[in-house]
């Protein structure tokens, strides 16, 4: 009888991947010879050290014809999930059939359902601070007193879940968490947050601080919260592949029903890999393409490799920065564990910078994983231990994504190419610790781009995924760009790209480290 994979001791010997650690992926010699673009190198590996081991790969076709789902059916394989939103589906098989079932006409890539997963290390925080001073520091209260508070935006949270608590309740009692949905290893079980981390990451989106008398509050606080989960709560949030991007199509599903407007991704892959080829770069682009902002953490490995969805051109990648405990950007300086450099595809990251070190937000369960490994960050509130302070880039993220649901409150008919723009181009870069290496256009000012009247468009003359269609055919020359598009058209199953102008899972986002 065949092993399962999941049973092989392929925890320890990866280990190194789930806490992001830099690594080469050396291929291993095979009796196939398959394209480095259609088989991840770690696949090829598996297949060499355990051929008869079951994996789960995610398979992005190029056509929409089904030759490789029956060839998978004839190797004894099975589809677990249909990922239409890449024009793919998950799928369990042993690991030396993979070579085989890419060289099927039709396939693009095949890549390992690799983990998605929170980093954890305990001194993170300085646990003398008061009331956060990131909302000073991003300019975020001005523009509440222009009413710009990301009223009727919603705002999805694709995490390990999102809690209710007093703090996303409207001041008239109503939950501004409008939807709950999980995806949790294929199974909808629930969507609670027993990890701790998305109820944090949405207290930053748009917590109001009832529960701390406004010491702790998020950019937007009236903004709509979508809880979408698609970690799994046995071991600390850990997800995979397929279940991000199965949320991330149930986002395109319900945009027009929460009107969704922006998706916080405060994720990263274990694995690195091409925009072009990855699953989960391909559906934050179709998100993005379909008028929805994708905001994404850049990671905590320093000048490291820069993971997927953060390695995607047209998404908005967001480091951290220490603000010191202070409201003012003069002692402010990018934390030494945000992500910066090149991708492996040659374009700079991050976009821009947000504070991510000792920052305060929703805890989410009192018996959570966080507050019980960290006690220490815990912060309570009248004696009510209601708060918790975590560091990373997942806390830079969701500043930016509330700056977006403000941004869009006031100017509704932005597309992401717009608001991508003028948050770069109101960037301000007026600071000491600024550089463009590692803080790309500079700090989050929240105001300045409320207030701003720049009109322009980024990403345009960016090559899009390999992975999108135009017409019939794949956009796979690597020549296709972006320069305008019938926004809201793009998609794998219905898109008329005919209709669009060519000219253009570690978590890898908290950090418990000093």
């Amino acid at each position: 009888m065949s092993s399962s994979f999941h049973s092989l001791n392929w925890k320890s010997a990866f280990g190194v991947l789930v806490l992001l650690a830099l690594i080469a992926l050396i291929p291993v010699a095979t009796p196939v010879s398959i394209s480095a673009a259609q088989v991840q190198p770690l696949l090829l590996e598996m297949a060499f050290a355990q051929p008869d081991a079951t994996v789960s790969i995610i398979v992005q076709k190029s056509t929409k014809d089904s030759q490789v789902e029956n060839l998978l059916a004839t190797l004894g394989g099975r589809i677990t999930d249909d990922l239409w939103m890449i024009n793919g589906f998950a799928a369990q098989v042993k690991a030396k059939d993979v070579s085989q079932l890419a060289s099927t006409y039709g396939v693009h890539a095949i890549s390992w359902d690799a983990p998605v997963k929170q980093t954890d290390c305990a001194d993170c925080t300085t646990t003398g601070l008061l009331a956060n001073n990131y909302i000073k520091a991003i300019r975020s209260d001005q523009g509440w007193l222009k009413k710009f508070q990301g009223q009727g935006i919603g705002v999805a949270v694709v995490d390990s879940g999102v809690n209710w608590q007093t703090d996303l309740y409207s001041i008239m009692g109503v939950n501004r968490v409008v939807a709950n949905v999980g995806f949790n290893n294929g199974y909808n079980v629930t969507t609670f947050d027993a990890y701790g981390h998305g109820s944090h990451v949405a207290g930053v989106v748009g917590g109001n601080g009832r529960m701390s008398n406004g010491a702790y509050i998020g950019v937007a606080p009236q903004a709509n919260i979508i809880n979408v989960k698609v970690s799994d709560d046995l071991n600390n949030g850990a997800g995979t592949a397929k279940t991000l991007v199965q949320g991330l199509q149930w986002v395109l599903q319900n945009k027009n029903t929460y009107n969704i407007r922006v998706v916080n991704i405060s994720i990263n892959s274990t694995v690195a890999e091409s925009y072009h080829t990855s699953p989960i770069d391909a559906a934050a682009e179709i998100l993005w393409l379909n008028g929805i902002v994708v905001v994404v953490s850049a990671g905590n490995s320093g000048s490291g490799t820069i993971y997927p969805p953060a390695n995607d051109p047209f998404v908005i990648t967001v480091g951290a920065t220490d603000d010191k405990g202070t409201a003012t950007l003069s002692d402010d300086a990018v934390a030494a564990f945000s992500v910066y450099g090149k991708t492996s595809d040659g374009f700079d990251k991050p976009d821009l910078v947000a504070p991510g070190k000792n920052i305060v937000s929703l805890m989410g369960n009192t018996n959570g994983s966080l507050p019980t490994d960290h006690p220490a960050n815990v912060v309570k509130v009248n004696g009510s231990p209601t708060y918790f302070r975590m560091s990373g880039t997942s806390t830079s993220a969701p500043m930016v994504a509330g700056a977006v649901a403000q941004l869009l409150q006031d100017e509704p008919k932005l597309n992401p190419d717009q608001v991508k723009y003028r948050l770069k181009a109101t960037a301000n870069k007026s600071w000491a610790g600024y550089s463009a290496t590692k803080a790309g256009a500079g700090y989050l000012d929240v105001y300045a781009a409320v207030m701003g009247t720049t009109t322009g468009t980024a990403n345009t003359g960016l090559a899009i995924s390999k992975m999108l269609f135009t017409g019939t055919s794949p956009a796979n020359s690597g020549s296709a760009s972006w320069g305008s598009a019938s926004w809201g058209s793009a998609s794998w199953g219905s898109a008329n790209w005919d209709s669009a102008s060519w000219g253009s899972a570690s978590w890898g986002s908290d950090y418990w480290g000093p």
